[in-house]
């Protein structure tokens, strides 16, 4: 069953939000990576919506550059959790895409993370994070991650420490 789905409003997008597919693998949340547009396709994205939801998904991930509609698009047809990740696809260096993503109206939040990469891991991490409020395993997989994180850093400071000691 997937857990968390993945839209991006363009193939475009695929190789900024990729890292968010594989991270979710990593976790071993089963989720669904696939293209629908707010403005192209939006029988498709409700469509979409309602199967998923219908089948048990608990988390929307969306990324759109310049309007950015799709997540607003997703949280209008539905009240499971949509996260945003905006994208930079414009001259406006993604603060169109940032600013159509977090400005929503009252009542159809998108929870909005940073840009591209980083915005997609960390949609990645949070869908993982709610998930595991009801899984844990996935919770002692995210604590086994941070304490990789922390000891990623311990090594990075020893060796900088142990290349400039005087």
């Amino acid at each position: 069953m997937t857990k968390v789905a993945i839209f991006i409003g363009s193939i475009s997008d695929e190789e900024k939000m990729r890292p968010c597919a594989e991270t979710l693998k990593e976790l071993g949340v089963p989720c669904l990576f696939t293209v629908s547009s707010a403005h192209r396709t939006p029988e498709r994205t409700k469509r979409l919506v309602a199967e998923l939801e219908a089948s048990g998904c608990q988390v929307f991930i969306c990324a759109a550059g310049m309007a950015a509609h799709l997540a607003g698009a997703v949280a209008a047809a539905t009240t499971r959790p949509v996260l945003g990740v905006p994208i930079d696809a414009s001259p406006l260096g993604g603060m169109d895409a940032l600013l159509a993503t977090v400005q929503m109206p009252p009542g159809f939040p998108v929870g909005t993370l940073a840009l591209d990469k980083a915005g997609a891991k960390n949609a990645a991490y949070l869908a993982a994070q709610i998930l595991a409020l009801s899984d844990p395993e996935l919770a002692k997989k995210l604590l086994a991650v941070r304490e990789k994180f922390k000891a990623d850093v311990d090594k990075a400071a020893a060796d900088l420490e142990a290349r400039f000691k005087s």
